[in-house]
């Protein structure tokens, strides 16, 4: 059985002392959600050392929302894996469609990424997809095998033992459109071919998560569907009750 996870990611928001107060409320709620279900919250940088202690025992994972390039050393304003691990962190959220789309990144970023977060005992939670002129001109497929191909590719097969994929419709984010339940198996079931390409029957264990405009009123109904193992949640995470009920949505 594939884990089942629902992340939540939540980008720039909140201030530290309402992060510790929504992460309560989380931790609050974890035991209506079933314990099979990983729930993982990904505050930004400052407020990490106080959500992870607000969290203690409470059966909720904690992630980055990225990572520097390099290990250490002359990056002001970076923020290193190995910094990010020592809070902590169990998950890195690596190559979001935001981060490519305003910060620039490409696949050569997030090699190094993946390489740091991998030597900090990190399991990323790897972003792909396509954007709304890639979707119309039917290039989705296309768009997500290039990301897989130039970045997941060049794990070891023990480094994708340890891996998460997020799939973003980018259109979707954030705009109140969903992809329909059925096109997010279509794409999941076209990721998980891929990988399967590459990893073999490693590529059945692979968690591959919905990331686009998701929340309690079709969380159910996405997460029925064979190929999806849960949601990385945006807008509907910053809400405890909201967050929760996704988590539910498995049952």
């Amino acid at each position: 059985m594939r884990k089942k996870i629902v992340a939540g990611n939540w980008k720039m928001n909140t201030l530290p002392a309402e992060g510790v107060e929504l992460a309560r409320g989380v931790a609050a709620g974890r035991g209506e959600v079933n314990s099979d279900v990983t729930l993982i919250v990904c505050p930004p940088f400052t407020h990490l050392a106080g959500v992870i202690e607000s969290l203690n025992g409470a059966n909720v994972e904690v992630g980055a929302q990225d990572c520097a390039t390099e290990a250490k050393g002359a990056y002001t304003g970076e923020v290193s894996a190995a910094m990010i691990a020592a809070l902590g962190c169990k998950y890195v959220i690596l190559g979001h469609s935001e981060r490519r789309q305003y910060y620039g990144e490409c696949s050569e970023t997030l090699n190094k990424k993946m390489e740091q977060a991998y030597a900090n005992n990190l399991t990323p939670i790897y972003c792909v997809g396509e954007n709304l002129e890639e979707r119309e001109a039917e290039r989705h497929f296309e768009v997500c095998k290039q990301q897989l191909e130039e970045v997941v590719f060049n794990l070891t097969d023990a480094q994708f033992k340890n891996l998460v994929i997020a799939y973003e419709p980018v259109w979707a984010i954030g705009t109140g459109k969903t992809a329909t339940a059925e096109q997010a198996q279509e794409i999941h079931a076209y990721i998980r071919e891929v990988l399967r390409s590459k990893f073999g029957a490693a590529a059945e264990e692979c968690p591959i998560l919905y990331g686009g405009s998701c929340k309690p009123s079709n969380a159910g109904e996405i997460f029925a569907k064979a190929d999806v193992d849960g949601g990385l949640i945006g807008g509907a995470a910053l809400k405890a009750d909201d967050f929760l009920a996704i988590g539910k949505s498995f049952e």
